[in-house]
């Protein structure tokens, strides 16, 4: 397979995607090269591996996914490259890539310090350049992951804890606002699941963050009445807040970190 995405922080207004994208059709010129997303905010690990983790399964097999939020570019941390899930990864050591190898089927995970795949000169500033994208470039030509470098365990990656909703014992599930989409849509880290095992059959519940109270789900974010705030199931799987046909994270007074609440409610009997 002929094909690269790129995952970054880097945004558009400097030259380093482009430059990135040079070495990579330098070394392989017939490379095709998508973009998933250059505005990750930056050094925001924890929204990579979750930006990672949805997308790469919609590209063709053996695709290879080149992630570069990296903090801690030259320093002693290490570069990671793995085969796993029918695709091929290259990330820093920083927990990117960890939540989707702990699900994913890995069949080849190393070390990338194999420097015969790297640019002659390699800065201390940009490893994108002169080591992601000739390696991504390589294995795009047929390098086998296993010749980048020494095979390690997933027990030996740094590893990273996404959050995660919590169950308390009156029934209620507390979940966090991670993030907002560029149309403002405040997405939470409450999959689809949590919600059925806490109301199984379509029981009804309440969703509450701040003073707002949702009843439920709506299916689409172009909700009848227009500016209504309302909750949904995303294209990732996992809960958001909208405002049909304006912005949630401007017209709310919700920020990032904020929780929210969700409780069955009692089914209100039917009249004859």
């Amino acid at each position: 397979m002929n094909c690269a995405t790129l995952l970054t922080d880097f945004g558009l207004s400097d030259e380093y995607v482009g430059v990135m994208k040079g070495v990579i059709l330098t070394l392989h010129p017939t490379a095709t090269i998508i973009d998933i997303s250059h505005d990750i905010p930056p050094q925001d690990v924890s929204a990579a591996a979750r930006m990672i983790r949805a997308a790469f399964r919609y590209f063709p097999e053996k695709t290879v996914h080149v992630c570069v939020i990296d903090p801690g570019v030259g320093t002693d941390r290490h570069i990671l490259a793995a085969n796993a899930g029918g695709h091929r990864f290259i990330a820093p050591d920083n927990g990117i890539l960890f939540p989707l190898l702990q699900e994913a089927a890995v069949e080849t995970l190393v070390r990338v310090d194999n420097s015969d795949f790297f640019l002659p000169k390699v800065s201390h500033t940009f490893h994108g350049r002169d080591i992601f994208a000739p390696v991504a470039a390589h294995l795009l030509r047929g390098v086998s992951t296993e010749a980048l470098g020494p095979p390690i365990s997933l027990q030996q990656m740094v590893p990273i804890e996404l959050s995660a909703p919590r169950r308390f014992p009156d029934g209620t599930l507390v979940g966090t606002v991670i993030g907002a989409d560029r149309f403002g849509n405040l997405l939470t880290d409450i999959h689809h699941l949590d919600l059925d095992r806490l109301a199984p059959s379509g029981a009804p519940f309440e969703i509450q963050i701040r003073d707002i109270r949702l009843p439920g789900l709506s299916h689409a974010y172009g909700a009848p009445d227009a500016k209504r705030c309302l909750a949904l199931i995303g294209s990732r799987g996992y809960l958001e807040i909208a405002v049909s046909g304006g912005n949630a994270h401007q017209c709310l007074d919700v920020g990032i970190g904020d929780a929210i609440h969700i409780r069955r409610r009692k089914a209100t009997p039917s009249t004859q």
